[in-house]
């Protein structure tokens, strides 16, 4: 039986423009195309905010962005025995907290040829199609995402964005 210990940290962020679409970015650490949203481990004292900025500065090149919501509900998810990533030998998988921001930069900010490249492109896309992107294992994930924060993106982007 596994623990929640047995399981890496994790924050995904769900970057909003301001049209509503979400920000997907393509591993570069494989053949095929593979779409996901920008992901990683939440340090040892680090906060679940402070990863957030520190995880998109250092996948898209730019931490121009607010935080509107974060999820209660952690999901959590093993990784294939079949897919192999450094550091993935300490842990059975990855617990993701998802946290829902809107970019306040322009989009010749997003740079996702950084210092230590995860991705190789970038775009943005209806948050109601993540889920057909991703790899097998992470829908549960991003079908979460699509119901946890539809409403959410509904309502911030009209009460923000529409005069009436």
């Amino acid at each position: 039986m596994s623990s929640p210990s047995d399981y890496r940290p994790c924050a995904a962020m769900l970057l909003f423009n301001p049209a509503g679409k979400v920000l997907m970015a393509d591993r570069n650490d494989c053949n095929d195309p593979a779409w996901q949203l920008p992901q990683g481990g939440v340090e040892s004292g680090e906060s679940i905010e402070e990863s957030v900025f520190r995880e998109l500065e250092e996948e898209i090149g730019t931490s121009a962005a607010k935080i509107i919501s974060i999820a209660d509900e952690k999901i959590c998810y093993d990784w294939p025995k079949t897919i192999k990533w450094k550091g993935q030998e300490n842990w059975l998988g990855q617990c993701v907290t998802l946290v829902a921001l809107i970019f306040l930069g322009d989009d010749k900010e997003i740079n996702v040829h950084t210092h230590s490249p995860e991705f190789r492109d970038w775009k943005w896309v209806p948050l109601e199609t993540i889920p057909e992107l991703i790899i097998p294992f992470k829908k549960p994930l991003y079908d979460y995402a699509v119901e946890r924060f539809t409403e959410i993106r509904d309502t911030y982007l009209l009460s923000e964005n529409n005069p009436s």
